[in-house]
């Protein structure tokens, strides 16, 4: 199992949003978390992160216990996120974003891993030397998923990888996160599009008022009525 989440509680202040959560992700896995806004779906992702400290509950990574872990040194241990706004260096150009994700790794590997990144967004090597703040909403979400690639993480979280992006650059960002499973990368994805997430994904949950409150495969929750009414308006 890569990442284990149990019993998990966690918010902001006085105010509990995950209600003892529970979900697993097994090593090399594309898992979904789908669920209304305000479900817990960023909150659990930045609790994972360490972003937030949960208040209860365990966070297992590669067998062992993250949780209360400086995001530091989570990201160190191979658990990387990607956040939904982005947090790129606007006034850096696209290398040097890519640089500033490998401050966990040897020198001696990040050539290799910018190589691997162009491979896969093949347009960040085209403008590798263009201001990310100057870049498109899609380009930049290609750089934001490529700088956590040069961290050479285990598990990859996702926070609305989609948001804002016209839906061919929704399907190229799915394309490109199942190429990066099929490199052995874990996936943990929070997407707004649920029928194009639960499509490539292997397993996926659903999550309503900070609990679990269905799980299945991918395609079987696409099939499922109360998941294609409340969640794919279908």
């Amino acid at each position: 199992m890569m990442l284990e989440i149990g019993d998990l509680h966690a918010g902001y202040r006085k105010m509990e949003i995950l209600h003892g959560l529970n979900l697993r992700i097994d090593k090399g896995e594309i898992v979904s978390l789908i669920g209304a806004n305000g479900a817990g779906k960023t909150t659990t992702l930045r609790a994972v992160a360490g972003l937030i400290t949960p208040t209860a509950g365990k966070v297992v990574f590669d067998g062992e216990q993250v949780r209360g872990r400086r995001p530091d040194q989570i990201v160190k241990s191979g658990l990387v996120h990607v956040a939904q706004d982005r947090a790129l260096f606007g006034e850096l150009r696209v290398w040097e974003n890519l640089e500033m994700g490998a401050f966990t790794q040897s020198r001696s590997t990040i050539g290799e891993s910018l190589e691997q990144v162009f491979d896969l967004f093949p347009i960040l090597k085209k403008r590798r030397d263009q201001r990310a703040d100057t870049m498109s909403g899609g380009q930049q979400q290609m750089l934001a998923i490529g700088r956590a690639m040069m961290a050479r993480p285990k598990c990859l979280t996702l926070d609305e990888p989609s948001v804002g992006l016209a839906p061919n650059l929704v399907a190229q960002v799915l394309k490109a996160i199942t190429a990066i499973r099929d490199t052995g990368v874990t996936v943990l994805i929070v997407e707004q599009s649920a029928k194009q997430a639960l499509a490539i994904s292997d397993r996926a949950y659903v999550i309503e008022n900070g609990s679990i409150v269905l799980e299945g495969t991918g395609s079987g929750l696409i099939d499922d009525p109360r998941v294609r009414e409340a969640y794919l308006g279908m």
